[in-house]
């Protein structure tokens, strides 16, 4: 069978790496061609084009880049029509993937979607458009089946969190030998996870590092994405007890006693490595009070919209501020309000479902191929 996926950011690439793994073994003549990055092309197929060519936030920003997201649109359609795959595979990013799958639909191409579009914080009158355009949906958050199919009327999938997969197949790595190759003293670790675009980078990051000198006990160590080189960073390192590790997310949160972290997946990825994180958030003026208008959820992490409750501590615009971060990374520091945080993950990780969402999708997807 011939699949095509479309993953436009750093966690599609991972969850879309996972699931070509699971397909493969279960199609070991698959054919795929995708949108993705690094670990995507480690797995195999042919990638048309790379996630950093991709990745535009905020409202106005997109607006800046309108050219040339269009034109990776017909870059797409193009690309698909010539390689007439038996079935498109979206990964999240709706505001690409929708398009093209309303395109696709309309060529009677069969649609699948792993990771649902966030329809549940903004722009829920898209439903009408993946009852139209999406055969079959994917979910990974327990709220969404009840929302998707209680409310809306429209069958799902709930596969589980693939994050779960992801940690739970990370080889494990030694403490000692971490900090040796990656020149780290004996002090306990501060993870300082800023995103992985340059323009939330650019605003999460200097404020984020603005509390280092007031914890002289602890080395902070900033994770660097892959899709950013080191020269990008070199600017915000000002302190002697500064780090940098890139691409070692997740062996950086294993080792880590706490983590400053930009609101995103990462603060779920966090979350299951059971590490205490505060949840940082600053966009531009304009894209703010664009979103605070139409997005009407309670929490901005996932782990307080999973729980239902604030289970980490918030701090957005202007409340992320030198004053507040300092104030939250102590309490979080403490032993007893660590002891708290920690019961409250493991209550977390249970609503998340056990390990195997990647292969549970793969093994869906190719059941309704061969179910033609």
């Amino acid at each position: 069978m011939k699949y095509y996926i479309i993953a436009g950011e750093a966690s599609g690439d991972l969850h879309g790496s996972n699931l070509m793994k699971e397909i493969y073994k279960k199609d070991p003549s698959a054919e795929i061609r995708f949108w993705g990055g690094d670990l995507m092309k480690a797995v195999g197929g042919q990638l048309v084009k790379h996630y950093r060519e991709l990745a535009f936030m905020g409202f106005i920003e997109v607006i800046f880049n309108l050219m040339t997201i269009l034109n990776n649109i017909k870059i797409c359609k193009k690309d698909i029509y010539n390689f007439h795959p038996d079935v498109l595979i979206f990964i999240d990013y709706p505001g690409f993937n929708m398009r093209i799958a309303k395109w696709a639909k309309a060529l009677k191409m069969k649609t699948h979607y792993y990771i649902s579009p966030q329809i549940w914080a903004w722009k829920e009158n898209r439903i009408s458009e993946i009852k139209r355009d999406v055969d079959k949906m994917y979910v990974i958050l327990p709220f969404e089946k009840k929302f998707y199919e209680e409310k809306h009327n429209f069958p799902v999938e709930f596969v589980g969190h693939p994050l779960i997969d992801a940690i739970h197949n990370q080889p494990l790595v030694d403490s000692s030998q971490f900090r040796k190759e990656n020149q780290l003293n004996d002090k306990p670790i501060i993870a300082i996870l800023p995103g992985s675009r340059k323009q939330e980078i650019t605003k999460m990051l200097s404020v984020m590092l603005s509390v280092v000198k007031d914890f002289p006990n602890y080395q902070f160590v900033i994770a660097g994405a892959p899709s950013q080189d080191f020269s990008f960073y070199q600017n915000f390192i000002t302190e002697k007890n500064i780090k940098f590790i890139s691409n070692k997310t997740y062996d950086l949160l294993r080792n880590s006693t706490a983590a400053l972290v930009t609101s995103g997946t990462a603060t779920l990825e966090t979350a299951l490595f059971k590490v205490p994180e505060v949840v940082c958030y600053k966009g531009s003026w304009a894209s703010y009070q664009i979103a605070k208008r139409i997005i009407t959820l309670k929490y901005i992490s996932l782990v307080n919209l999973i729980m239902d409750e604030e289970v980490v501590t918030e701090l957005i615009q202007e409340e992320c501020n030198t004053k507040r971060i300092i104030t939250e990374l102590q309490k979080i520091l403490e032993p007893e309000n660590r002891k708290i945080l920690l019961k409250k993950y493991d209550l977390l990780e249970e609503m998340l479902g056990g390990t195997g969402a990647s292969e549970i999708t793969a093994a869906l997807i190719v059941k309704d191929l061969q179910s033609r």
